[in-house]
Order: C-alpha cells, then structure tokens, then sequence
C-alpha cells in the first residue's frame, strides 16, 4: 500500500532507523531480554506448519494494532506492533512507533504523525500495557535475538533500531490515520500508565 518507501527520503529530513519486515509483525523487545526472542523457527508452525508455536507464531497471533506477549521465562515482555508488516521507526520525542503504511515522503509521514499525536479528537485503540525494565530493541519478530549481532552470510545485520525507554509500564494506543488517499501513518504512542 506504500506509494513511496522510507529510502526514497531526501538528506535534509531528520533521519530516522527505519525497521523492515520480512512479512511478520515487528516488535520492541528490552534489551535486557531480547537474547531470550527465538524468533521463526524450523520447527514453529510457520515453516513446520503441524509443530508447537514458537516465538515468531506468538507475535503473529496478536490480534489488532498492537500487544503484549511474554518474552523468555523471566516474565520479561515484548511489545508487537501487529496488523501491518509496515516499515516502522520510533520517535523518541513522541514516545511513539511510527509506521509507514503510505506516503510521498518521510516528511510528509511525520508531518501527519504530529498532527495525529497532539489532536485530541484522535480515536486511539487502547492495547492494554506494556512493562518495560528499560531501553529496547525493535526488531523483526522473525529474528532470533541472538542474530541481531551475528550478521547474514552477506555481512548485513538484521533489521533493528534502539528504542530508548525509561522503566517502568506504559499505556499502549494505536491508531492507523488517512490524512488523505496517498498519506497513512500508523501510530503506537506509549504513555505512562497511572500509579
């Protein structure tokens, strides 16, 4: 659905780390656990479609814009960003992913994201908390968490970018916008939940 993509962005727009998908879901997983993410497996019901669910089946299961599964045996948890396998960066100044569901430009992407996040008629979908102990990674659900530094064959890294996170649980919205035929942004926004 994308008209443009997030490489076809010119040098003097603020640059950002944009994540792609191999066709899953993306997710933000504490860096603290994201060892613990196995990803797409031989024997998970995507490849082997008869074996157990594995990490990457779990994440693909999240139904609606956004959720929270559980990460390792630690009670660790990581945040999927469902629906869509859009390329997605996160907006630290927003405490939002943002998602490149269609657009022009980068530009104009972030240019409707601001106008979405600080418009209080915004329908946002609520997807329920996400506890963090700190800063994350957002990565392909496809992806082990240990081949985030291993590397492919060719010397690329998989797809990933920081997501710097203070502890604590977050209130998780979402919400696809059309700011007009050839411009949709997919927020998830991140807002401290209450004591």
């Amino acid at each position: 659905m994308s008209t443009s993509s997030p490489a076809d962005t010119s040098s003097t727009e603020h640059a950002r780390t944009w994540v792609w998908s191999m066709g899953g879901p993306l997710l933000a997983v504490p860096v603290s656990a994201v060892t613990s993410w196995g990803g797409c497996t031989t024997t998970g019901m995507a490849l082997d479609g008869a074996g157990m669910p594995d990490d990457y089946d779990r994440a693909c299961a999240v139904a609606g814009l956004a959720g929270v599964i559980s990460v390792g045996d630690d009670g660790a948890q990581a945040l999927v960003l469902a629906d869509e396998p859009a390329a997605t960066c996160y907006l630290p100044e927003h405490r939002a992913f943002l998602r490149w569901l269609a657009a022009r430009s980068e530009a104009e992407l972030a240019d409707t994201a601001g106008r979405v996040l600080t418009d209080p008629a915004t329908e946002w979908q609520d997807c329920g908390t996400w506890t963090t102990d700190g800063p994350a990674v957002l990565m392909d659900s496809a992806n082990a968490g240990t081949d985030l530094s291993a590397g492919y064959p060719d010397g690329r890294l998989p797809e990933q970018a920081p997501v710097p996170l203070l502890a604590g649980t977050w209130k998780v919205w979402a919400v696809h916008a059309e700011a007009d035929e050839l411009v949709w942004a997919g927020l998830v926004h991140l807002l401290p939940a209450s004591p």
